[in-house]
Formats: structure tokens, C-alpha cells, sequence
């Protein structure tokens, strides 16, 4: 378990609050004397159900209350909305299918919901949620809070990070930090301590189920691999019982309840009351009275753990193809830690250790681990907690430029820092043996719209053929905002490395505009990077072409073969500096097309040559 150092030397700080946005339940804690703990709410429940709903005077109900209208006012009741964040329709169509979601006309960009004759935007709901967090807290401490630490998940890309901040702005919270779920869970058992490692997270929730690999290392966590399965989690352990229960009551009773909603939200916390025991004792018992009538039954642990087996091995294949994607085994994975409720069932426990070799972390709650993390990761930024690494995010993205002025973005802007990313290039040239690295700041996608931040020439590359040399660039962010840029010729050895100092000296506003612009710009933008690419493509086939008709090959051609290539070069010259990217690489293909011949003939010359003199 981690330690915390409270500084209680300073003037008393304004608050800030962790809080865990979950697509089943949401929590918000704050740093305690003794550590980090969650909020309770007037009813002592520390959990907040992820469900709102509009009621008759147009005002929302968040919460458990929420909740128990689901099953009267299914249209003016929303659920799950976590799914929807930042996201378009076409990229939710299925999981639409779902959901009993009445999506608004006009929807095609922005998804808004309708409830009760009012549209929302999902970050509008996550926000009422947000604002429960925010009243509890407030309540609970004696103060106003108007700053908080975020959690997503680690997949969450720009746009469903952005909605998530739209949503703490809606609700009247600054929010400081974004900091990835599994990240957060690692803070909770002050994992960061480690000075290397790698962590897998497992996390099965209510209706999720993720599952991370991170590598710590210098007090960085890097994200190596994110998999799992957004329809897969307690809730199918929890139907698995229902359906059953449902199916007794019908032979018991002569009645089938399974169409009347107020019958089957009995069952259903019957069922999870009886789940949640079986995590702690042998047996229990399903038990439920409904209009003066009772039924009951005994249910043993590995007659559940027989029923739900396959569900927990569902979980497992995402586990190993995580692995496989960050390339390790087992055996190298140093700690696990276990986040939600459904993690508490002794049989996921077990086949978690089986499967990673390790003993996981149980000793925190694993539903309020998240938000305990996020509670840590509040505590440094407010300076309550010493000694502590402090993770912040990048402003703006940082990449190095590549052939035809394009950027390759490296580190992507509000990645979480201390951070690092690796990427491998080649040269462009035969017998190269310098390499400029051009590093740049920016959301544009090309040098020229984007700042210089540093140059630096790696030099002393045995020459080789173009595509050859292997030049690893390594960006490293830390604590203090420094980014440090390492580029390292794979076969020689060889490097070089450029300092950059912190923040970049851009102010706020200058940060604002660049995302904005490139906001504006972004359609003609990739529009401008594909015909760039497709320039830098031309030229490599045009200099290839070059440099063949300089061959014996060429000769070997009829007067036809040559006229054939002769007219494709010149086609793909025509459109060269055009703006269409399309016309451009059907010109190249064409190109390629009437040279296959040519390359053949080169080919065959290359081989003699090397056979030449050679017994087999």
C-alpha cells in the first residue's frame, strides 16, 4: 500500500476533488489527512448511479432516484451516456441498436438526445452527473469546490477527452487534469514509486470491461496496450442469475414476470444481493416476495462460478492479445492491479492470477479505486502531497518533420506527462549519412504551419542503400515539462539528443488559437498532407526511373517499352504539382505499371552480379 506525505505547513489551499465519471456509477473523493478517501452522500452510499432523468417541471433527477425511473419513464431516462461522449452517430450506430435512446433529429455531427421534448448533448447529461459529484462534495467538506481531476480511459481519444471537459465546464468545474483509469488505479497503490516496472490493470465494471498494459519507467507510465469489450461486465453475470430466477419464479408461481417491470427490478436486487455474498461466503440465498408471494433459492459458489465461467473467460482473450500487442509475456508483467466491483468474485480473482502469473491487488475497494487515484493526483496539483510525481499534459502535440514537409506527431496534445514515445524512420537518400531531426509543436499537419522548437543533425551513419538505416527518435517529457529528443542509428550505435525547455513559450491564449486553427483547418489540412505524401511517393518512383534509364536494363527494352514508360513518366510530371492526391497516385500506379518489366530485367542483373563467380 502507498504512503502519503500531507503538507500542513502551507496556507489552506483551495480544494480540489478526483472524480471517477463511470459508465454504471460515478465517485468523487478528496485527499484526507490519513489519504485519500470517497465522499459519501447524505444516505451514506458512496457510489452515484450514472443515470438521469428529466422530470415533469423539466428539472433532472441524478442518481439512484434516476435509477428506479428507468423502468416508469424509459424516454425521459438516460444511462451509460459515457458511451456516447464525444463520439458521432455513425460511430455508435450499433451500440444505438442497445439502448432505448431517442436520438434527435439532425444528429448527424454532434449526437443530441431527446428527452421529454428536450435535446442534450451527451456531455449536457455527463454534466448533471458531474454536478451531484460536485453538490456531495461540497456538502461534505463545508466549501464550494470548483476544481477537479478527471478519469477516462486510456483509449479515450481527443474528442471524448474534449467532451469530457465540455462536461466539467457545463457543470461548473475547472478541470485540471484528465488522468487515464488505469493510470489513477496505479496511483491508488502508489505503483509510481516503482522506479520501473510494468503494470497490467484489469478492470471489469457494470457494463465495460478494459483491460491496460502500462510500463513505468523513470517514474513514467506509458501506455504499452488498451483492448477489451464495451458490452461485457457484471451486468451479464447478473442477467445470467435473473434469467434464471425468472424462470423458476414461472414454474413455481404458474406466472411469468418476466414482461412487468416493477417484478423483474425485484428479482434483479435479489440476485445481486445474493451475488455480491457469494464474493464473501459458501452459499446464499435468492431471495424475493412480490404481491404477497415469496420465492427463494439456495445458491452455492461453484454452481455460480459453473454458470458463469464463460463470462469471466470472455475476459481473458482480450487479456493475452493486449500482451501480444505490447509484446510480452506473463512472466514480465510485475503487478496487477484488479479496478470494479465485479473483481470482488473469487473466481475472477483466481483466473486473473493464473493467467498473469502474479498475485493481483485486491487491498483498495475496486470500486473507488479510480476515483481514490484521482484523489491523489488532486492532492499534488494542489500541493497537499509531498514527495509526489506530478503528472501534467501537453499542451500541443509534439513531432519531428518527415519527407515533404509533413509532420509525424510523436506525442499527441494532452497526453499525460511525464511521457515518452518511440518511433522508428529510415533515409530517403542512398549513401546517407546525416539525418536532420526537425522537432516541432503544433496540430497542423505541415512544417510550415507549425513551430520550430529545435534542430539537430545525427550524423556519422554508415552510408547504406535509401531504406536501409533504421533511425530510432525518442521523445521524453518530464515532470518539469523538459522534453528531451534522442535519435539513435539502430545498426551504428550512433546518437544525438537536444534539450527543450518547459512550456514551450506559448501563453494560453497562443495555445487556444493554434487549436483552433487547426480545428478550422483540419479538412484542408489532411487534404494538403495527402498530396504531399503522394509528392514524396512520385518522387521516389521518378528517381528510381532516373536511375534506371542509366542501366543496361533500359537498353534491353524494345523501342515500345520505353515509349511505354516515357508517356507515364511524363503523365505523372503533369500532375505533379497539383491538388489532387488522387490523380497523383494513378499516375504512380500507371507508372509502376509500365516499369514492372524494366525492374524485373534490373533485378535479374542484380542477382547475376552477386552469383557472379559463385558455386552451388
Amino acid at each position: 500500500m502507498s504512503t502519503f506525505q500531507i503538507d500542513f505547513s502551507a496556507a489552506r489551499r483551495k480544494r480540489i476533488v478526483g472524480i471517477d465519471l463511470g459508465t454504471t456509477n460515478s465517485l468523487v473523493a478528496f485527499m484526507d489527512v490519513t489519504g485519500p478517501e470517497v465522499i459519501p452522500g447524505a444516505d451514506a452510499s458512496r457510489l452515484v448511479p450514472s443515470v438521469v432523468s428529466l422530470n415533469d417541471g423539466n428539472g433532472f433527477v441524478v442518481g439512484e432516484a434516476a435509477r428506479r425511473l428507468l423502468i416508469d419513464r424509459p424516454e425521459r431516462t438516460v444511462y451509460s451516456v459515457k458511451r456516447l461522449m464525444g463520439r458521432g452517430v455513425e460511430d455508435v450506430r450499433e451500440e444505438l441498436k442497445l439502448f432505448p435512446f431517442r436520438i434527435a433529429e439532425g444528429s448527424e455531427q454532434v449526437i443530441r438526445l431527446e428527452l421529454g421534448g428536450r435535446r442534450f448533448t451527451p456531455p449536457e447529461i455527463s454534466a448533471q452527473v458531474l454536478r451531484e459529484l460536485k453538490k456531495r462534495a461540497e456538502e461534505y467538506l463545508g466549501e464550494e469546490v470548483t476544481q477537479a481531476v478527471i478519469t477516462v480511459p486510456a483509449y479515450f481519444n481527443d474528442a471524448q477527452r474534449q467532451a469530457t471537459k465540455d462536461a466539467g465546464r457545463i457543470a461548473g468545474l475547472e478541470v485540471l487534469r484528465l488522468v487515464n483509469e488505469p493510470t489513477a488505479a496505479s496511483l491508488a497503490y502508489g505503483l509510481d514509486k516503482r522506479n520501473d516496472g510494468v503494470v497490467a490493470v484489469y478492470d471489469l465494471g457494470g457494463g465495460t470491461f478494459d483491460i491496460s498494459i502500462l510500463r513505468l519507467r523513470e517514474g513514467i507510465f506509458e501506455v504499452l496496450a488498451t483492448n477489451g469489450d464495451t458490452h461485457l461486465g457484471g451486468d451479464d453475470i447478473d442477467n445470467r442469475l435473473l434469467a434464471i430466477a425468472l424462470e423458476d419464479i414461472a414454474t413455481e408461481w404458474g406466472q411469468d414476470v418476466s414482461g412487468r417491470g416493477e417484478a423483474v427490478q425485484t428479482v434483479r436486487r435479489a440476485v445481486i444481493e445474493a451475488k455480491e455474498k457469494l464474493s464473501f461466503v459458501p452459499t446464499a440465498v435468492i431471495d424475493v416476495e412480490f404481491e404477497g408471494k415469496r420465492y427463494q433459492r439456495e445458491i452455492a459458489r461453484d454452481l455460480f462460478e459453473s454458470l458463469i465461467r464463460d463470462i469471466v473467460d470472455r475476459t481473458l482473450g482480450p487479456c493475452r492479445q493486449a500482451m501480444r500487442d505490447a509484446g510480452l509475456e506473463p512472466e514480465q508483467i510485475d503487478e496487477v492491479v484488479m479496478v470494479g466491483g465485479s473483481t470482488r468474485i473469487p473466481l475472477v480473482r483466481s483466473a486473473v492470477e493464473v493467467l498473469f502469473r502474479a498475485k493481483p491487488h485486491t487491498e483498495l475497494n475496486p470500486d473507488e479505486v479510480v476515483a481514490l487515484g484521482a484523489a491523489v493526483q488532486a492532492a499534488i496539483l494542489s500541493g497537499d502531497v509531498e514527495d509526489k510525481l506530478l503528472l501534467d499534459v501537453t499542451p500541443l502535440s509534439l513531432g519531428i518533420e518527415t519527407m515533404g514537409g509533413v509532420v509525424s506527431k510523436l506525442i499527441h496534445r494532452n497526453s499525460t506527462i511525464p511521457a515518452s514515445a518511440t518511433e522508428v524512420f529510415t533515409t530517403s537518400v542512398d549513401g546517407q549519412q546525416n539525418v536532420l531531426i526537425h522537432v516541432l509543436q503544433g496540430e497542423r499537419e505541415l512544417v510550415k504551419d507549425c513551430r520550430s522548437l529545435a534542430r539537430f543533425d545525427l550524423k556519422g551513419i554508415d552510408p547504406m542503400p535509401a531504406g536501409m538505416a533504421r533511425v530510432e527518435v525518442r521523445f521524453m517529457i518530464d515532470a518539469n515539462g523538459i522534453l528531451n529528443v534522442t535519435a539513435r542509428e539502430l545498426r551504428s550505435g550512433k546518437e544525438q539528443s537536444v534539450e527543450v525547455k518547459p512550456s514551450y513559450g506559448l501563453t494560453d491564449a497562443q495555445v487556444e488559437a493554434m487549436i483552433v486553427e487547426a480545428y478550422d483547418k483540419a479538412e484542408e489540412d489532411f487534404r494538403a498532407r495527402q498530396v504531399r505524401e503522394a509528392q514524396v511517393e512520385a518522387d521516389s518512383i521518378l528517381a528510381a526511373v532516373e536511375k534506371a534509364r542509366a542501366s543496361g536494363a533500359w537498353l534491353r527494352l524494345d523501342d515500345g517499352e520505353r515509349a511505354s514508360i516515357d508517356l507515364a513518366l511524363n503523365e505523372l510530371q503533369m500532375v505533379y504539382h497539383g491538388d489532387d492526391h488522387h490523380l497523383i497516385r494513378s499516375r504512380i500506379e500507371k507508372l509502376d505499371h509500365a516499369t514492372r518489366k524494366l525492374a524485373e530485367s534490373m533485378m535479374n542483373t542484380a542477382v547475376r552480379e552477386a552469383l557472379k563467380g559463385t558455386r552451388i
